[in-house]
């Protein structure tokens, strides 16, 4: 066997450097990521919080994302819920005891971080008058939490029964069941 040349090492060694790099790259892509909250709602003069918690094992494709609003714009909440509901699961969100699947969850960059819309295939909670527990209504299939993460700060909001609908842009449209904003804050992100 002939010794390499010092060329072909140095080629051999950058290509192997690439390829432990790049698997490093793809571990850490596939690492979850998980923010956690309060979860607060005031209404009447009732408030109530619960601890929450999201935890995204992947991140949708532009491809899901333009699948969801599609479906949105041929039928509506309906059509989204069917097309979550065979999706694959992108992690999950705990509001107290509770868990739900994250059917998708998207971001985008914004000057100050990242903007996420996690979408799930179920409410989680119906919040009317009779706060924390109201009766379920026809149409709002699914939950939607939006958070805007600026490095280790974390804030936003939950609906946590909705339906959705799509702008001509193709930006979501939610339609809240208990018009009553749930704010979540003091949230710390960790990967």
């Amino acid at each position: 066997m002939r010794p390499l040349g010092r060329d072909v090492s140095r080629v051999l060694a950058a290509l192997l450097a690439s390829l432990v790099l790049g698997s490093a790259a793809l571990l850490a892509q596939a690492t979850p990521e998980t923010f956690s909250a309060t979860a607060t709602v005031k209404r009447a003069g009732v408030s109530a919080s619960a601890p929450f918690s999201v935890t995204i094992t992947r991140y949708g494709t532009d491809a899901e994302r333009d699948a969801v609003v599609a479906a949105v714009r041929a039928g509506g909440s309906a059509a989204v819920h069917r097309a979550l509901v065979a999706t694959k699961d992108a992690g999950f969100i705990q509001l107290g005891e509770r868990r739900t699947a994250i059917k998708f969850a998207g971001q985008r960059p914004m000057p100050s971080g990242r903007l996420l819309t996690i979408v799930t295939a179920e409410p989680i909670l119906f919040i009317g008058a009779g706060l924390p527990e109201s009766a379920p209504r026809a149409g709002y299939e699914v939950a939607v939490a939006m958070l805007e993460i600026d490095g280790v700060k974390v804030s936003g909001e939950l609906v946590p029964a909705a339906k959705i609908g799509v702008d001509p842009n193709g930006a979501f449209l939610i339609d809240d069941y208990g018009a009553t904003v749930v704010w979540l804050s003091g949230a710390a992100s960790k990967h």
